[in-house]
């Protein structure tokens, strides 16, 4: 994770399951300069909350490669998914290692990243588009 310029961006994402497990979605906002360019609600199948915020991550992280971005800065109102990145907390869950250990792969192909926990109001379109899936309303894609 070197030093360089190129595009920058934000993403936004939320994991949800009605259940845990239950029903699950992802949402997802990619922001640059502050204005969404990509807004993903997508049901993902029947998981836990948490593998459901790390498809939401990757998901996000794809999305920031396909546009070109150089520098991507995460938030998440997930604790555990933002202390798991920063290695604050441990990955002892064998269903999320295999998805932290690709997370962290991909975080590797950008010259500068950030993880950032915000709070949940910080977080409220990603988590609209998990919720808005979930409840079989067409998310919109840009």
């Amino acid at each position: 994770m070197g030093g360089g310029g190129g595009r920058e961006v934000t993403v936004s994402f939320d994991g949800a399951s009605r259940g845990n497990p239950g029903r699950a979605a992802i949402g997802v906002v990619v922001l640059e300069n502050g204005i969404p360019i990509r807004e993903i609600g997508e049901t993902i199948g029947v998981t836990t909350n948490n593998v459901a915020e790390y498809r939401a991550l990757l998901r996000g992280l794809a999305e920031a490669a396909a546009l070109g971005a150089r520098a991507v800065r995460i938030q998440s109102d997930s604790e555990l998914v933002v202390r798991q990145l920063s290695g604050r907390y441990q990955v002892k869950s064998p269903a999320l290692a295999p998805l932290h250990r690709e997370a962290l792969a991909r975080l590797r192909e950008f010259d500068r990243v950030s993880v950032v926990h915000v709070p949940r109001t910080d977080n409220e379109r990603a988590d609209a588009l998990a919720n808005r899936a979930l409840d079989g309303a067409d998310a919109p894609s840009r």
